[in-house]
């Protein structure tokens, strides 16, 4: 983590962390509530980190300074990254972050302010509103209003507003730092002083106070901050795909029995064009069909010499670069080998270990069983293993 000055970085984010979340009925910060595996704050940061972003300013309270400092000391971040306290109110954590900012990135021409609580944000959104900033002066992400709205006095409804007229505000908003940072001074020099210091929950708002138009950018509808309790139901079938494999292989003699990429112990292994690696090929099968790429037949045929006694492990490597060319990711593997012989349970772990470190994700997120057909078929037969595979991937 860098604490220092940083010279010659123009896009600078500031990831807005410092905010209490009670309507989450959490009992800590929600952006260190977990998804899936890794922390909404982890979402946000790895989305901009991917980004046209080059630093980042996370603004922390002062209560979750030290447990956010911790996490993001682990996290593989590529771009530099500094933490400030924030304040009683967005609008005072915005300007703290504005102030460190000018001091940590001297060169800063443009600044994204994002709400940590926002994870599901695309990097191309981000660069998008960089863009309009440096065009235009902003860039505002915003959806255009799907339900009709209406004006309500005392639950009476006395008006209809133009939906066509409507967007609902998202973040990050981007703009040329000198006049956002303008603006910001004008609210607490000028604003505090007509109107008591007002808390501002948009930064366009502020923008156009100090006499600037804001420029809309087109934002998603699954760019959603995460408020309520309901809000956390939501990301399972947000930007995720779910594949299924299977796989099944004959035993023979003078073949290694090789599963997940792993040798086993055997007196008999599996014939096939490849190493014939029952469970990497299921693996292999389910991520292409959550990612609608069709089966490892089509990607590597057996009629191709070229991946003779192929090494399955390596196939796996060319299936996941396939997919991170789409812009998914792993967020868990759950396996079945089904074989009468040789007893698997001592080798599972290997196995788990061996795919972790292929796939870069934790063993947390692979789950793998080995059952036997109680003699039945040609699995309870001891002729061949099956596996079966379902996997999850997010984009």
């Amino acid at each position: 983590m860098h604490i220092s000055a940083h010279k010659n970085l123009k896009n600078i984010a500031i990831i807005l962390c410092a905010g209490s979340g009670n309507r989450t009925g959490l009992l800590h910060n929600k952006i260190l509530h977990m998804v899936g595996h890794i922390t909404v704050l982890e979402h946000t940061l790895s989305a901009f980190d991917q980004s046209n972003i080059d630093g980042f300013v996370v603004v922390t309270s002062i209560q979750d300074q030290t447990a956010i400092t911790s996490l993001l000391s682990t996290l593989q971040i590529k771009k530099p990254l500094s933490i400030t306290t924030g304040g009683k109110a967005r609008t005072d954590s915005v300007i703290n972050g504005l102030n460190h900012t000018a001091k940590i990135y001297p060169d800063c021409s443009i600044v994204a302010i994002h709400d940590g609580a926002r994870p599901y944000v695309q990097p191309q959104l981000i660069n998008d509103t960089i863009e309009s900033a440096k065009k235009y002066g902003s860039g505002i992400l915003a959806v255009p209003a799907i339900d009709t709205i209406k004006q309500v006095d005392s639950d009476n409804i006395i008006g209809t507003l133009d939906r066509e007229m409507l967007y609902h505000i998202q973040t990050p908003q981007s703009f040329r730092f000198d006049e956002i940072f303008s603006a910001y001074n004008k609210c607490v020099s000028v604003w505090a002083n007509a109107l008591g210091r007002p808390n501002f929950t948009d930064d366009s708002e502020v923008y156009q106070l100090a006499g600037y138009t804001p420029k809309i950018v087109l934002g998603d509808y699954n760019n959603i901050k995460l408020t309520t309790p309901n809000d956390f139901l939501k990301p399972a079938s947000i930007n995720s795909f779910i594949g299924v494999g299977f796989d099944v292989h004959q035993l023979v003699e003078n073949r290694p029995l090789i599963l997940g990429g792993v040798t086993i112990p055997f007196s008999k292994g599996l014939l096939g064009h490849s190493d014939a690696d029952v469970l990497t090929h299921a693996i292999m099968d389910a991520i292409l069909s959550a990612s609608n790429l069709s089966d490892i037949g089509t990607h590597f045929p057996d009629t191709d010499p070229n991946y003779k006694n192929a090494n399955s492990i390596e196939l796996l490597k060319k299936v996941l670069e396939k997919i991170s060319a789409l812009d998914f990711k792993i967020h868990n593997i759950s396996a079945v080998i089904m074989a009468e012989k040789p007893k698997l349970a001592p080798h599972i772990s290997a196995i788990i270990n061996s795919l972790a470190s292929v796939l870069s994700i934790s063993t947390t997120q692979i789950s793998i069983s080995a059952t036997t057909h109680e003699g039945l078929g040609i699995i309870g037969e001891g002729k061949g293993i099956a596996s079966s595979v379902s996997c999850l991937l997010v984009k």
